[in-house]
């Protein structure tokens, strides 16, 4: 346990000549940062999530890094509760929602329409 909070304690980086120390959060760009987000996110997942997945009846729950895709049906599930419920878990983590009939997640864009859900590829536009 020591190692992990001097590791996540090591939060110094410079810019123009100042240093800087992160109060909170793993730095970004520390080779430990996305082993330790893997790790916490997996135990938030079997400790909490998965009661609020149950509770709120959601339909899929999908996860790639930090990215989230919580499928549900409207007459099933509250939304606005399920937001708040999430939010609750970590005071530091928020869930947003995407809300309206399309979201992009990945390279991925799902539309929800009358039959239910379609699925192209969504490709960024770049310059």
């Amino acid at each position: 346990m020591r190692i992990a909070q001097t590791l996540v304690g090591q939060n110094y980086f410079r810019f123009r000549d100042t240093t800087y120390v992160q109060n909170q959060g793993l730095a970004v760009g520390a080779p430990i940062s996305s082993i330790l987000s893997e790790v916490y996110l997996q135990y938030m997942e079997n400790r909490a999530i998965y009661e609020l997945l149950i509770k709120h009846k959601v339909g899929g729950y999908f996860r790639y890094v930090d990215d989230i895709l919580v499928m549900y049906k409207d007459d099933k599930t509250n939304v606005p509760r399920m937001l708040e419920d999430f939010n609750n878990l970590v005071p530091n983590m928020k869930f947003t929602s995407g809300g309206g009939k399309k979201i992009y997640f990945l390279d991925i864009t799902v539309t929800k329409n009358h039959d239910g859900l379609s699925f192209e590829i969504y490709r960024k536009p770049t310059a």
